[in-house]
């Protein structure tokens, strides 16, 4: 059975920092492209960064450019996004979503999300 689980949200004051974490589990984890999403109230989820599953190739919504890097570790079966320079707007659940393709087949799963409030 497929597990993805985040964790690492919580309250943070404006210009601080959080690293969350995502760990897979029941797939081949270096098969899949890893990415963090994020919904805020109200709004729709927007993807936030992604990652290759090599880790070669990353890409960035335009809105969190130069405050938030994602990597992975594929021995720990772990993706991380470290995010600094906090913003209230960053406030919202963190989604992270496991996709890949398997022939015709396309495979994707999510986790249940970990709130990041950012406030002072």
């Amino acid at each position: 059975q497929v597990q993805v689980v985040e964790s690492g949200g919580g309250l943070v004051q404006p210009g601080g920092s959080l690293r969350l974490s995502c760990a897979a589990s029941g797939l081949t984890f270096s098969r899949y492209r890893m990415s963090w999403y994020r919904q805020a109230p109200g709004a729709e989820r927007e993807l936030v960064a992604s990652i290759a599953s090599t880790g070669g190739r990353t890409n960035y919504a335009e809105s969190v450019k130069d405050r938030f890097t994602i990597s992975r570790d594929n021995a720990k079966n772990t993706v991380y996004l470290r995010m600094n320079s906090l913003k209230p707007e960053d406030t919202a659940v963190y989604y992270c979503n496991a996709d890949s393709t398997f022939g015709s087949m396309r495979l994707n799963y999510w986790g249940q999300g970990t709130q990041v409030t950012v406030s002072s």
